[in-house]
């Protein structure tokens, strides 16, 4: 009898950074993946790293090496204090607040930093990063608030409980809680690095907390712009509603090319339905409500909303946005690269873009929960309406919900309060804007889960009946979780199983399955 070992193959991402995309920041932040420098990014770092050495053999005036931080900046640092000055700027920048973040955004924050680093104008040691990698690695997850950013002179205080670890002197997450990041590193056969000129600074200098948590959002919100067409076409379809708003003709004319995918995708995803043939010559309607027939209007501009947040994040990604900046010609320049202003503004149209999926389905949920509006299915979708009440309070939460995004979709970017006595004197306000459409993306996902499950059921009361192809596969995706036998159920248990489709990518990918929106 021979023994055999299954061998697990992991991926590793090579950062060189110019190249990372969202799709690696999504994968690295699920913890699958290894990190490795590229080795033309160790170069540029080396060669940045010389020009500060030289700087600080001169005694040359250079903000955050030779001086203090913020309004601080005019104090000049002796040379032997050059490094305690980088320490004390972690320990002192360690002031957040709040919850501790979930892995997958400190993992997304590391992987960013890293490849913001490994561009070669930040004048760090390749061994910082490198250290950094290998915490990565490692699989260990510093322990970072969720609040005290501005979104200005980067996250400094998340970015600082990350480096807070790096050093030692700070907490990481493990199955027992928070603890200390020396005994961590420790545990993994790793040592604590001590920063030198610049390395304190390079390290929390970046946008790194809201970009993070933007990416993964926006990873989830393209996700749910197709969930919101499956969805969409499913109620459409239930409630025997017309596709002639959705005819090509229409929105050829107009040229938006978010309004054309969704009608594209509406079209492909109703195609073929007997109950769409079924009221085709005798339906007295001649057009639908709004939230029917001005999906591809509606849906589209947030797709072309979320086209913008893409483009943004995408370059944020391959950002250098430490400052000062270091460039190999031999001079470092003061600027404002950490400053979060365009995340802000992206995330916050991110979050009114996906409050609008939640607000146009909610009314979808509520013509076919209400009777005098379903075109003829039973009231609140009960079997035995009045001793059922069906899927009535199933609305109350989407309702309930959609309020909640609209109070959570006010822009942060808007706001700005003076930091660092006023030197620091308009601040984003981005990783606001990113937690607030994070919220909002979780709470349109359960909303959409809620307009699913209602459609399923609206369905079973129409058979023989049947819809398009594939949107009897979404059916049945929703019947092996939510089997539906009649009579009273507790719905939390349902809506939870039809989110966790969606979260998983199945619902979307059967509303992608034969359609391909870039063939438009």
């Amino acid at each position: 009898m021979s023994n055999s070992s299954s061998i697990i193959t992991v991926e590793t991402l090579l950062l060189d950074g110019y190249s990372l995309t969202l799709d690696d920041v999504v994968r690295a932040a699920s913890g699958n993946v290894q990190l490795a420098l590229a080795p033309e990014a160790r170069e540029r770092m080396i060669t940045s790293r010389r020009l500060v050495e030289r700087w600080l053999s001169r005694r040359e005036v250079v903000y955050g090496v030779t001086t203090g931080f913020g309004e601080l900046a005019s104090v000049t640092i002796s040379p032997e204090d050059v490094a305690t000055l980088q320490e004390n700027l972690i320990i002192s920048h360690s002031a957040g607040a709040g919850d501790y973040l979930p892995p997958e955004v400190v993992r997304a924050m590391m992987l960013l930093r890293i490849n913001a680093l490994a561009k070669g104008y930040s004048g760090v040691r390749p061994e910082l990063v490198e250290h950094l990698v290998d915490v990565f690695n490692a699989g260990i997850i510093p322990a970072v608030p969720e609040q005290g950013s501005v979104g200005s002179s980067g996250d400094l205080v998340q970015l600082a409980h990350i480096a807070l670890a790096l050093i030692g002197k700070g907490w990481c997450m493990t199955e027992r809680g928070a603890e200390p990041s020396a005994l961590v590193l420790a545990m993994k056969g790793l040592r604590p690095i001590q920063l030198q000129a610049k390395e304190g600074l390079a390290l929390i200098n970046g946008t790194q907390y809201q970009c993070a948590v933007g990416a993964l959002v926006l990873a989830r919100a393209l996700d749910l712009a197709d969930v919101a067409d499956v969805a969409g076409a499913f109620s459409a379809d239930v409630l025997r509603s017309t596709d002639r708003a959705f005819d090509e003709r229409i929105h050829r004319v107009r040229g938006l090319r978010g309004q054309q995918i969704v009608a594209a995708h509406l079209r492909a995803l109703m195609a073929g339905s007997q109950i769409r043939e079924s009221h085709r010559t005798n339906d007295p309607r001649v057009q639908d409500a709004y939230s029917i027939r001005c999906m591809p209007q509606v849906h589209g501009a947030s797709r072309d909303a979320l086209a913008y947040v893409q483009a943004i994040i995408e370059a944020e990604l391959n950002a250098a946005n430490d400052n000062p900046l270091i460039f190999p010609e031999g001079e470092h320049l003061e600027g404002g690269n950490f400053h979060g202003q365009p995340l802000a503004i992206a995330l916050d149209t991110l979050a009114i873009a996906v409050a609008e999926l939640a607000n146009i389905s909610e009314r979808r949920i509520e013509r076919m929960v209400n009777g005098a509006l379903s075109n003829g299915l039973p009231k609140f979708l009960a079997t035995n309406p009045g001793l059922e009440s069906g899927m009535m309070i199933a609305q109350y939460t989407a309702a309930s919900l959609v309020s909640e995004n609209k109070v959570l979709a006010h822009p942060a970017s808007v706001d700005s309060i003076p930091t660092s006595a006023n030197q620091e004197d308009h601040n984003s306000m981005g990783s606001i804007a990113a937690w607030k459409a994070r919220r909002i993306v979780s709470n349109t996902t359960t909303v959409l889960a809620i307009e699913l499950l209602c459609a399923a059921r609206a369905l079973d009361f129409l058979r023989p009946l049947r819809t398009s192809e594939t949107l009897e596969r979404v059916h049945s995706a929703i019947r092996d979780v939510v089997p539906d036998r009649g009579g009273e159920r507790v719905l939390y248990r349902d809506i939870q199983a039809v989110r966790i489709l969606i979260e998983d990518g199945i619902v979307a990918a059967l509303g992608r399955s034969g359609w391909n929106s870039s063939q438009l």
